[in-house]
């Protein structure tokens, strides 16, 4: 039942994120017509979404850009008019000071100061996805080690599987047909389940956040050896002594756990639901025969394509996932989260790679208990906390995703693979909110449903709960500008990744237009992720004089100082 709640829930808040509100107009817009001009802009709409990876301190309607690329027959015009979600103030904007010599005395104990932020992570994830047809499986396991400024370490761990469906359309490139040049366009349906857990390390206190990190990143990292330790006890094969042989194994596993066991492993169900859009384009070369037969090789039946070989230079994809989150136990037992989350990416290069991502994000808790009984009811919800949290990435580096492709007839065989390394750069924003009574709640769940005074900014962002409210802004706006927890952070970053894929294919041609579907295809994708927090943490402290709040150094963050790992 929360599933399909939080399906309801993902459509309605996508639908306002993105201001595609009229159901009349997205159908007349989205007509042959503009499907077949999406088909041959791809490369543009890719290089588009690349386009959206700017400097921080640029302020980017992220609406409005995905409206110009979901329709890009209507024009720039028609996405800046209240037709479609207007820009949004993103970025680094606004707020009041700057972090210079004017900013306002801060005393201790600011009741708008986080109590502590990220100040590294170091993450791991495996994504296998296999295709059957229509068909799609994905599985994937992700591991962050988080570092905090109150000298805490967290340990997360979590496995993902969902199944779907996914389609695509791909065409040739007019004029660079004998190249290889083509583009992609793909749609896909995930729905899934996962589980995870996550441990935390702070049992040293010895009343120095520094050293406390120290100690409880050594006991972390050696808490993760051990579950690795673990696993390869679990996955022993059956047989002859193999439970003697797994009582040993236990033992030896045992002696890697840390003096100080972690505070807590709090069990977590994970629903997840995820619909996907993408688009490539490649340029290579292709084989070609001469067309002869073997019995009269006096007749030729024209050049044949025998295969290819291709270089990825444009990939963009567009991800809208749902996430709902069962904690069992733990700081958190009894509550469920429902997170929304919509991401656009994309990448240029063969190479030398650029890279950049936007992403926007809301989560909402509530209590699971009270929940399930007002789905039971038919009743209202009353949500406890609200979070909003934007991030934007741009970076570069080294890297090459490649394709070769041999045809027999109508079948192809495609092996692809690739790797590289990115460095880029992160700035991220966060609204907290807690909702510590009925009127707060009942703004944000009418605010969920689409109800009550509707916001100019249908998502609005953290620097514009920082600026003075307009006269008709929204409860909600209002609510985020009176009580929100503000920040802003920048991180550096490292991604070091590789890619390996085979498919088998069947397919026809029709002009520069390729009709087909894969008859079975694996993609298995490694990637470890380091960033680390750079710049000038800053938090927005109560409204001054006027209404603004000015951004200010946060010294809960700033206070203790990230360790290499």
């Amino acid at each position: 039942m929360s599933g399909m709640r939080g399906d309801e829930r993902l459509r309605r808040w996508h639908r306002r994120s993105r201001g595609l509100v009229d159901r009349e107009r997205l159908d007349r817009g989205q007509g042959g017509a503009e499907y077949a001009a999406m088909v041959g802009v791809v490369s543009l709409v890719v290089a588009a979404i690349v386009g959206l990876s700017v400097p921080a301190d640029t302020a980017t309607g992220l609406k409005s850009a995905v409206c110009r690329i979901l329709h890009p027959l209507s024009g720039a015009e028609a996405c800046s008019s209240g037709d479609y979600a207007g820009d949004g103030k993103g970025g680094d904007g606004g707020g009041g000071g700057g972090g210079g010599p004017d900013d306002p005395f801060v005393p201790n104990g600011d009741p708008f100061e986080p109590a502590r932020c990220l100040l590294s992570q170091d993450q791991t994830k495996t994504t296998v996805v296999i295709q059957i047809i229509f068909i799609k499986i994905s599985s994937s396991e992700t591991v962050k080690l988080q570092q905090w400024s109150d000298g805490t370490v967290t340990l997360e761990r979590v496995t993902e599987t969902s199944g779907g469906v996914t389609a695509s359309i791909s065409a040739g490139i007019p004029g660079l047909k004998d190249w290889g040049g083509s583009a992609k366009l793909s749609g896909t349906y995930l729905a899934g389940s996962g589980s995870g857990g996550q441990w935390l390390f702070n049992g040293n206190k010895t009343g120095d956040p520094q050293a406390d990190l120290e100690a409880n990143l050594k006991d972390a990292q050696q808490f993760a050896e051990y579950l690795k330790a673990m696993d390869d006890c679990n996955s022993r094969p059956a047989g002859p002594r193999s439970s003697e042989l797994g009582m040993i194994c236990g033992y030896h596993a045992n002696k890697k756990k840390p003096d100080l066991d972690p505070e807590r492993a709090p069990d977590v169900d994970i629903t997840k639901t995820s619909i996907e859009a993408s688009g490539n384009a490649s340029f290579g070369g292709k084989f070609k025969g001469n067309g002869k037969s073997g019995k009269d090789s006096g007749k030729s039946d024209g050049p044949k394509d025998l295969g290819k070989i291709s270089g990825e230079v444009l990939s963009g994809t567009m991800t809208e996932d749902v996430v709902v989150m069962r904690a069992q136990n733990g700081p958190n037992a009894g509550k469920i989260t429902f997170i929304y989350t919509f991401t656009v990416k994309g990448s240029a290069g063969i190479g030398g790679v650029a890279t950049g991502e936007k992403m926007q994000q809301v989560a909402v808790t509530y209590d699971a208990a009270a929940y399930d009984q007002e789905e039971k009811d038919g009743a209202e919800h009353h949500p406890e906390k609200l979070v909003i949290t934007t991030s934007q990435e741009a970076g570069d580096g080294t890297g090459l995703k490649i394709e070769a492709g041999a045809n027999a007839g109508p079948v192809t065989i495609d092996v692809g693979g690739g790797g590289g390394s990115t460095k880029s750069q992160i700035h991220t924003e966060s609204a907290e909110l807690l909702l510590d009574n009925d009127t707060d709640s009942t703004i944000v769940e009418d605010w969920l449903r689409g109800k009550g005074n509707p916001a100019k900014n249908p998502l609005p962002s953290p620097s514009d709960a920082a600026e003075v409210p307009d006269s008709d802004a929204s409860d909600l706006e209002r609510l985020l500008h009176d009580k929100g927890k503000l920040s802003k952070l920048d991180y550096n970053a490292n991604t070091d990744w590789w890619n390996a894929s085979l498919g088998i294919g069947f397919g026809i041609s029709a002009g520069q237009v390729s009709f087909g579907f894969k008859i079975f295809g694996i993609d298995i994708t490694h990637e470890e992720k380091n960033q680390t927090i750079t710049g000038d943490p800053k938090y927005a402290t109560g409204p001054q004089n006027g209404g603004a709040r000015p951004w200010v150094e946060w010294k809960n963050c700033t206070k203790t100082k990230p360790i290499p790992t």
